[in-house]
């Protein structure tokens, strides 16, 4: 793909880029002592910008609509929302209040095409899983098993369209985020003590992170994953996740941002879209964990340590 085709997509994220918060604004926000000083901090800043993450990929198609690789980072909301509508289609529920925006997909047409049982007018990437995941459902009632499947399914999708794209970011970030999510499912697994058919059906997979050696090392116990995980490219992650969830969270979030600061450095390409859409939500997360911080009272080295990376 002729990388110039993005010139001025590109041109209009590095103008936005200004207005991305920076360590000292975060540093202001958390010493801020009522909502309306946050307020007042977040408009001197960021002016008109909009702390919506469906505004921020609005502009990112107005520049760049037949973009397909910027749609891979929507998948896994993509797969969010089929989950919200098997099970709303089950309870007789209104799915709505379980949707994430931005997707590839509207909540509406998702929910026409699996209450009809027509896939076919779904994305091409989750026609099989919708299928599977309904028959799964209806078969099993068992909503934790059907969740798993679709959210393995996400991260297969993910990889599938991340090779067939063959940007080397998109690799990168299908791998990441691949990776991350087996760590997270198989601690849960072990810990669980879940069955090697749940963790088969739960864990995906990646180049990285063989599937059966996780599996296997989960089925084992806790320190026999971590002496596993301790063996690959993760063992920095593994050590955390000791220490707590959130420390290891925070270093997910954290190594998909170093993977963005290098894609915005590219001139050229949908690289610095994909980077850019990366950094507001990453923004927008901290955001959300200073204001449920600072809603319980936790005192500022608490905030600090809890603030992921930033892009700028």
């Amino acid at each position: 793909m002729n990388g110039t085709k993005y010139a001025d997509a590109v041109g209009a994220v590095r103008a936005r880029e200004n207005t991305l918060l920076v360590k000292s604004d975060i540093e202001q926000l958390i010493n801020a002592r009522s909502k309306s000083e946050v307020k007042s901090i977040l408009s001197s800043r960021t002016g008109n910008q909009s702390a919506d993450l469906n505004d921020v990929w609005n502009f990112l198609c107005e520049y760049a609509p037949d973009c397909e690789e910027l749609k891979i980072l929507l998948y896994r909301n993509d797969f969010h929302n089929l989950k919200a509508v098997l099970k709303a289609i089950i309870s007789n529920r209104d799915p709505e209040q379980y949707y994430i925006a931005p997707s590839n997909i509207g909540l509406s047409d998702l929910t026409d095409a699996v209450s009809k049982k027509e896939y076919d007018l779904l994305p091409k990437y989750m026609q099989k899983t919708a299928l599977e995941a309904y028959e799964l459902l209806t078969k099993t009632l068992d909503g934790q098993l059907s969740d798993s499947f679709i959210d393995r399914s996400a991260l297969e999708a993910v990889q599938k369209s991340s090779e067939e794209c063959g940007i080397e970011f998109m690799k990168k970030y299908a791998q990441l985020i691949t990776a991350c999510s087996d760590i997270k499912t198989a601690y849960r697994c072990c810990i669980l003590g879940k069955s090697a058919q749940f963790m088969e059906n739960a864990v995906c997979g990646s180049p990285e992170i063989e599937k059966d050696e996780l599996i296997k090392s989960a089925l084992a116990g806790t320190e026999q994953l971590f002496t596993y995980l301790e063996t690959t490219h993760y063992s920095e992650a593994a050590a955390l996740l000791k220490e707590s969830s959130a420390k290891y969270e925070k270093w997910c979030d954290d190594v998909i941002m170093e993977l963005a600061e290098d894609a915005r450095m590219l001139a050229f390409g949908s690289e610095p879209l994909a980077a850019y859409f990366i950094a507001k939500e990453a923004e927008i997360k901290n955001l959300r964990i200073l204001s449920v911080c600072k809603e319980f009272g936790a005192d500022k080295e608490t905030i600090t340590e809890r603030m992921r990376k930033l892009y700028v």
